[in-house]
């Protein structure tokens, strides 16, 4: 089995991948570099393939690199989340999907046009669907929050579900019924995320968390000099 791990470095964070004779699969222009005896391979899909990622904007190439060494991917300011599918399906916001084994299957899941134009993603809005077994790599702009749904109804403002499970049913609507009021209310549209399953949140970036660190080491300086 692969390692993957987040390793942080003065403030940026990136994926260290440990192969012993493995197979890993990535997003398109994720590496950073490699070492040890690893090749890239990069095949292009089938026509069904192709056409689908030229529909949904998807990645035509996503590479593979095999062999025994550590690969790292590209760094970032925000972060990663690491999960085991675990036999299940999942839909992944389009752009969260980095990196996997090679037991999982990663393809194409398209919403409804109606509730794709909702939630303003557009007349289609295509994501991406991971199912199988072995670990999944996925970008997130801050700490992800596991959210269990049973048999229940959770209202999110914003793009804050990196993935859900399959079984979630997704969907767009007014905050309010009265459009008028979701005007002046200042929600708008929001998803709303039914059934019984698991969804990965990531709802406060990391410079949000950063700011809110100085703030707080700033006012207990400030409150340890005056005392």
């Amino acid at each position: 089995m692969a390692q993957f791990e987040i390793i942080e470095q003065e403030g940026v964070r990136l994926i260290k991948a440990t192969l012993q004779n493995e197979t890993i699969r990535t997003e398109a222009g994720a590496l950073y570099y490699m070492r040890g005896d690893l090749t890239m391979e990069s095949k292009a899909p089938g026509v069904g393939g192709f056409l689908k990622s030229l529909a949904s904007g998807e990645k035509i190439f996503r590479p593979t690199y095999t062999g025994t060494g550590e690969l790292f991917l590209e760094p970032t300011f925000g972060g990663y989340h690491i999960y085991e599918c675990g036999g299940e399906t999942w839909i992944a916001e389009n752009g969260a999907y980095w990196a996997s084994e090679m037991g999982v299957e990663v393809s194409v899941h398209r919403e409804k046009a109606l509730t794709a134009l909702k939630s303003g993603e557009g007349f289609l809005d295509f994501q991406t669907k991971l199912s199988g077994h072995g670990q999944i790599v996925l970008q997130a702009q801050g700490p992800v929050e596991t959210v269990t749904l049973r048999d229940e109804r959770m209202v999110v403002d914003g793009r804050y579900v990196l993935a859900r499970s399959g079984s979630i049913h997704y969907s767009a609507s007014r905050a309010t019924k009265s459009l008028f009021a979701s005007f002046t209310s200042g929600e708008g549209l929001v998803r709303n995320y039914e059934g019984t399953g698991t969804l990965l949140m990531a709802p406060i970036p990391y410079w949000r968390h950063r700011l809110f660190d100085s703030i707080a080491a700033l006012t207990a300086a400030r409150t340890a000099k005056s005392s």
